[in-house]
């Protein structure tokens, strides 16, 4: 366990890292669904449908799940969350380019309505940014502070 917090972490800086150096250009915008849960206090799991949109492309459709590790207590109704999505240049966006792991962090507090924010660093080659776009909105009673995981596919 330890092993993959440590993994993380490193992946996160180095990704954050290497995209502060290099200019990249918003390419879309990813917006998700995600189911309700429970915070099982240091870890959660929830699974999401997200649709990738951008302009003068066929909207695509991921599935995907996102895992917590960290401080996450409570349980949530479905959540939506939007980022902006940030590549190197738009050319490089193929076709089910967002497909792949990302880590990251994320916060959220909710008394019956809450929001969350969450930034999260990977895809093909580590290529991609997702950047909250507008705060992320739920209803529950929770509270988290971890590091992220997302899985598109």
């Amino acid at each position: 366990m330890k092993k993959l917090i440590a993994a993380a972490m490193a992946a996160l800086f180095l990704s954050a890292g290497a995209a502060q150096a290099e200019p990249s250009v918003q390419v879309g915008r990813l917006s998700c669904d995600v189911d309700g849960g429970v915070g099982l206090i240091v870890v959660s799991s929830k699974t999401l449908t997200c649709d990738f949109i951008r302009k003068g492309h066929k909207t695509e459709h991921y599935k995907g799940s996102i895992d917590k590790f960290g401080l996450d207590i409570g349980f949530t109704d479905m959540a939506h969350i939007e980022w902006l999505v940030f590549a190197g240049s738009s050319h490089e966006v193929k076709k089910h380019a967002l497909s792949g792991h990302y880590v990251g962090g994320s916060a959220e507090a909710t008394l019956f309505v809450g929001l969350g924010a969450n930034f999260l660093v990977g895809g093909f080659e580590n290529s991609y940014a997702l950047q909250p776009w507008s705060i992320q909105g739920q209803t529950g009673l929770n509270l988290s502070y971890a590091f992220s995981s997302l899985k598109l596919w």
